[in-house]
């Protein structure tokens, strides 16, 4: 476990007992008595780097060292992106792995061709209480048909992070109640002499401003899709919502770029929207100043934050026997205690109910954490455009960087993005109608 504890990521004695929670040996959450004939050997492939990246790897090493039944062959695949690639051709080949993170935008894919297992069984037959996941963050998996496909483990919402020096500095002691107010005082956090901007955003990545912006479109009244995929972005109201953040770009206090957090942890940009995922590497590399996390600020129509992240799919092609193990180690994964560790290390939500109270301390003394959790309680799922049409994240990311990179029109953008998603959707609606309907 030194890869963890090399990392200062946590603070107060709370987050030090987590860590040493998934270091001891587990016997609550060990191989289940099914699995007899191990040790049964699993293949996981992993999708994320840096600290995450460590912490996952710890965990897995930690699982393995915890019971002799099942041993988790533990494989870095890259970005999610770049996994469900990998993923697709190896599918191809036949030659899958047992157990693959997916994110929010690729699991779906899987599940239409057919090569993911639901998990709903498993839960019963080694004694895991499904109704202890978080519900949201659960039945973001459930395609429609009452079955989940994934465990949810890396979960996260877009969370406002913000500059506490820059915000005093002209008088702000906390984060922007709405984008109204924020547009109030934005300029007056443009500190030229520094290179500061009072905000970034995202749009030079397709998939990431997808995402970021979502919420946005919400909080303005409108929304990318309905959930049967009749294309809305074009509406009024994201129109309305994307023009605010093109005039932020020509009024000069805020700019497009493909590293927001990076750019926010030297002092380039005041404020951002970033994955609560990004809280731990935030932590480690934010050191000249003080940073917050928020609530996402409000609009026009209110409130409105999504989900995101990644869960843990069991490859329908493994043999029955690796589907178990591949299911007893995902569970042992978002169990409380390793959740709640996961968590405390990496800012991802905890998936688990019972592992909010094992982590009062670790809140108490590191806020930020607290507030994804908070704002959980008010998100929802995302547009099925963007998580159900193939490519569909990066259709919208390009044409939010025409919006905020190339400041074209904005209706017109978004009229070109709703013909394409249209087009892209329409075999996605086929193929969903196929699997409501029995065979004979």
């Amino acid at each position: 476990m030194a890869v963890i504890s090399r990392r200062n990521m946590l603070k107060g004695a709370a987050g030090a007992a987590a860590l040493a929670t998934v270091s001891k040996a587990s016997t609550t959450f060990a191989a289940p008595a099914v699995i007899q004939s191990g040790p049964v050997e699993i293949t996981y492939w992993s999708a994320w780097s840096g600290v995450n990246g460590d912490t996952d790897k710890a965990l897995t090493d930690a699982f393995n060292e915890s019971q002799s039944d099942i041993k988790v062959n533990f494989q870095f695949q890259g970005s999610y992106e770049e996994t469900a690639q990998k993923l697709t051709a190896a599918i191809g080949a036949g030659n899958t792995p047992d157990l693959c993170a997916l994110s929010d935008v690729w699991w779906f894919k899987f599940y239409l061709a057919g090569a993911l297992q639901p998990v709903d069984d498993f839960f019963a037959a080694q004694s895991v209480d499904p109704t202890d996941y978080n519900d949201t963050l659960l039945n973001d998996y459930n395609p429609g048909n009452g079955l989940h496909y994934a465990l949810p483990f890396a979960r996260s919402t877009p969370l406002f992070y913000y500059n506490k020096q820059l915000f005093e500095k002209v008088g702000q002691t906390a984060a922007p109640k709405t984008w109204a107010e924020f547009a109030e005082y934005a300029p007056e956090l443009v500190d030229s002499a520094n290179s500061i901007t009072a905000f970034s955003l995202g749009a030079s990545d397709g998939s990431y401003s997808a995402w970021t912006f979502m919420p946005s479109a919400w909080q303005w009244g409108g929304e990318y899709s309905t959930p049967d995929l009749k294309i809305t972005i074009n509406s009024p109201e994201v129109v309305a919502a994307a023009q605010y953040f093109q005039d932020g770009v020509k009024n000069g206090w805020a700019y497009a770029t493909n590293a927001p957090e990076d750019d926010f942890a030297s002092g380039l940009s005041g404020a951002i929207l970033a994955s609560t995922g990004s809280l731990g590497g935030m932590i480690q590399n934010v050191t000249d100043f003080e940073f917050g996390t928020a609530f996402l600020p409000e609009g026009p129509a209110g409130f409105g934050c999504c989900t995101g992240g990644a869960g843990l799919s069991i490859l329908k092609s493994s043999a029955p026997e690796k589907q178990e193990a591949a299911f007893a180690y995902a569970a042992w994964k978002t169990s409380p205690e390793n959740t709640a560790s996961w968590s405390q290390t990496t800012g991802y939500m905890p998936v688990r109910k019972s592992a909010i109270d094992l982590m009062a301390d670790f809140f108490a003394s590191n806020p930020n954490s607290k507030v994804a959790v908070d704002q959980l309680a008010k998100t929802r799922s995302q547009d099925a455009a963007r998580v159900q049409i193939p490519n569909g994240d990066q259709i919208i990311g390009e044409g939010l960087g025409r919006i905020i990179v190339g400041t074209e029109d904005v209706q017109s953008v978004l009229d070109d993005v709703a013909n394409t998603l249209t087009e892209e959707a329409a075999p996605v609606i086929e193929a969903i109608k196929a699997l409501a309907t029995p065979t004979a």
